[in-house]
Order: structure tokens, then sequence, then C-alpha cells
């Protein structure tokens, strides 16, 4: 509810103009006196039930005062050539609509208004005297203004050392080009030495691997044997080897394969 300490002033007389601002400043009053759900819903409050209490009898008497309220408030909002429109209305909601659908339009007129202005903006075509000339001036502001933000530092720079509505359209645009230049080299020459970083860092692993030192057994595998004089085993293997010991003859200098003892047993 609101409160009885609280009366806004209320609006200005509607006589035909600025219905927009009238209906914004007419809604905010009818809510400040708690009747705009009234005009906005024109519902009317239930009957009375069977022996109904004093409170219950006081506050539907409020609820259909509101509705006679409401039409006050908005009879009393408008001049008498406008009250002449709604005086026919019987309740705030008719009123109110109506009002609406002359000075507004219901939402199959605005919708139809729109198409044929959207129609009318498609149709224009310069005539035959009409002229579509631009200083340069102009022209560059307009480039100016389209840029992408990358360009912002050039055209900074640009203020600072120029006068921008005195230059010239090629002058602009051989110094944006010249900046996308620099640009281009930049990052070419970021991108090679990306490359060559990687290069460098392959090569190297593979020379470390290449120059990677052998074990000893494959060193040992590309040395002359002393005691056979062969290659291609390691000396402790040798079967000429004098610190082997045969196991069928038990005797030192070679190996069990080589036994020419265990040859003659056969």
């Amino acid at each position: 509810m609101a409160s009885s300490s609280f009366s806004p002033a209320g609006p200005q007389v509607f006589n035909g103009e600025g219905y927009h601002i009238w209906v914004v400043k007419m809604k905010t009053y009818l809510q400040a006196y708690d009747l705009w759900e009234v005009v906005n819903s024109d519902v009317e409050p239930e009957p009375l039930r069977g022996n109904p209490t004093v409170a219950q009898i006081r506050q539907h008497a409020d609820e259909r005062t509101k509705r006679h309220k409401a039409m006050s408030c908005i009879q009393n909002s408008v001049s008498d050539v406008i009250f002449t429109r709604i005086i026919a209305c019987e309740s705030p909601k008719q009123a109110w609509d109506k009002l609406q659908e002359e000075f507004q339009g219901t939402e199959r007129t605005r919708q139809q208004q729109l198409l044929n202005l959207r129609r009318d903006f498609e149709n224009l075509k310069m005539k035959e005297e009409e002229t579509s000339a631009f200083n340069e001036a102009r022209i560059v502001e307009k480039v100016i203004a389209t840029l992408p933000e990358r360009y912002e530092a050039k055209i900074s720079s640009l203020e600072d050392s120029r006068d921008l509505s005195i230059i010239f359209l090629t002058e602009l645009i051989n110094a944006l080009y010249a900046q996308e230049q620099r640009r281009a080299s930049r990052l070419e020459e970021h991108q090679e030495g990306a490359l060559q970083a990687r290069t460098n860092t392959a090569y190297k692993g593979k020379k470390a691997w290449r120059d990677k030192p052998k074990n000893d057994a494959a060193r040992r595998e590309g040395q002359t044997c002393k005691h056979c004089r062969r290659v291609g085993h390691p000396e402790e293997k040798c079967w000429f080897n004098p610190e082997a010991v045969c196991q069928y003859c038990k005797k030192k200098g070679h190996v069990e394969r080589v036994c020419k003892s265990k040859t003659k047993s056969r």
C-alpha cells in the first residue's frame, strides 16, 4: 500500500503531444498509489463469502474503489479534447488501451509501420540532381573509424606528428601499409628464428648420439685378438687363450672345442 505521507505530483495533462513521455509518468503515478494493477489487469474483486468479517468487508470495498480511483486519475490527466475519446470507456484498462491504440498504435500497426519504414529505406535512391561528394578529411575520418584495434598505436603516432584533418588519404594508406610490412617482416623473422632453433636442437641431439662413446664390448670386437690374430671376439673368449683351461683335458692354452686330445679319442 502506498504511504499516506507520500503525495507525488500528478503528471502533466496530456493534450495529444508527447504521449511516450506522458505514459511513463502516468504509469509511475498510478504505481505510487497502488493503482497500476487495476489498470493493467482489469480484474473484478471476488465477491464476499458468507458471514464476512468487518475487515474483509472493508478490504473488498477498497478493492472496488480502486477502479474508480484509477479511472479518475486517467480522466483528470488528459485534456478535454482527449477526454471525449475515452468518455465511453467503463473501466480504467479500457481507457488506457484506447489512448495507447490511438497515440502509439497496436502491436500489429507498429509492425506494419516498421515494415513500411524498412521498405522506404531499401527503396532509397540517389536522384540525378543529388551529389555524393566527400572532402578528403571526411574520407580519412571514416577510414580511421573503421580500422581494427591493432592500428591504434600507429594512429596515435600520426596524431602526435601530423594534423589528421589535413592528411591525405594516400599518405594515411601508405603509413598503414608500411606498418603492415614491418609487422609481416617481424613475424617472418620470428618464424625463421624458431625454425632455426628447432633445427639446431635436432642437430645437436643427432651429433650427441653419433659421438656417443662405444661400450667396451663394442670396442673390443673391432680389435685384433693377440692370441689368434683375428677380429670379432674378445681376447678372454679366444679358443687359444693361454690362460683358458680345457674342460676335457684340464690343460691350459686352449678350450675344449679345439682340444686335440678330444679329437684323437674320437
